[in-house]
């Protein structure tokens, strides 16, 4: 994969209730090196990551936000 393509990758988040939550969520993944756009859908748990990211660093993130990932 060349530095000009993304990847997407999608993750299901547990425990998230409210707006609070998944702005929790987006401030912490977004702030992870290479994550270019994140998007939380609170009704579906669904976490959608644009970039260049690990998976353990998603996980790491979310978890400090204090949720999980399914």
């Amino acid at each position: 994969m060349s530095t000009s393509e993304t990847a997407e990758r999608t993750y299901t988040v547990s425990g998230m209730t409210c707006s609070h939550c998944v702005a929790a969520v987006s401030e912490k993944v977004g702030a992870i090196a290479g994550a270019q756009d994140v998007a939380v859908d609170l009704d579906s748990g669904r976490l959608a990551v644009t970039g260049h990211v690990d998976d353990a660093a998603v996980r790491a993130a979310v978890e400090e936000a204090g949720y999980s990932l399914a």
